[in-house]
């Protein structure tokens, strides 16, 4: 079985192909451009290095959010185009149990943190039993301080990642009662690796959507549709 998988969640651009539990290829990018810029060339590159006819793949894969509005956008658009030209289904795979895939089989509680801003961050907390990915909890839109709050009641070990780290790296040293570390550069940030072994189990339980059907989970309003209902509340 054949995964093409996309990550453009967050500042990450990351493609990858799966054959079966292999890893074929992975092209990830951590750089100041867009993803409209770099996702589709990106693409091409793990294609035509890997000679892989599209038509072959079975399914194709992609972080269906929480993130950044418009990664998300330009993820799920692509996807959405390339299962409806390929007539392939597409697996969401909700971003943060991908971040959670980057440290399999660690013993530890993991929880991936997202920076939403205004000292909240997108999480949940996740744990590796018997060789499968367990939600603790589910993924999230909450502030930094309630996250820590249930880390410390749990009362087990933590690994923290995601691009949430640095922004509130001081807060989880000042607040953490339990043993904690932070996930090693290698490991820290989205990679379509992740997305698509996590795809790999989404699918073989028929978790997968139509291309057509398909729509990414923002876990919350934008900016600018909450600063609009503001108004419009204001104005009523």
């Amino acid at each position: 079985m054949k995964i093409l998988a996309v990550d453009s969640s967050g500042l990450v651009a990351s493609v990858a192909l799966m054959e079966d539990e292999n890893l074929i290829a992975e092209y990830t990018v951590n750089y100041k451009k867009t993803h409209s810029q770099t996702l589709l060339p990106m693409l091409d590159e793990i294609v035509s290095m890997t000679q892989t006819d599209l038509s072959t793949v079975d399914a194709i894969a992609v972080a269906k959010g929480p993130g950044s509005f418009t990664g998300l956008r330009i993820g799920s658009a692509t996807v959405k185009g390339l299962g409806l030209a390929l007539g392939k289904p597409v697996v969401g795979v909700p971003t943060l149990e991908g971040l959670a895939m980057n440290l399999c089989e660690s013993d530890a509680c993991i929880c991936p943190l997202m920076d939403a801003r205004r000292n909240q961050v997108y999480t949940g907390i996740y744990k590796f039993r018997d060789g499968q990915l367990q939600i603790v909890k589910e993924q999230v839109p909450i502030g930094i301080e309630e996250i820590i709050e249930a880390l410390n009641l749990i009362g087990e070990r933590v690994v923290f990642l995601g691009d949430g780290v640095p922004v509130y790296q001081e807060v989880i040293k000042n607040n953490m009662e339990v043993p904690y570390s932070f996930a090693p550069p290698h490991m820290n940030r989205q990679r379509a690796g992740a997305i698509g072994a996590r795809a790999y189990d989404y699918y073989k339980q028929g978790l997968y959507v139509s291309a057509a059907e398909f729509e990414p989970d923002y876990l919350r309003l934008s900016q600018a549709e909450r600063e609009r209902m503001e108004k419009e509340k204001n104005n009523d």
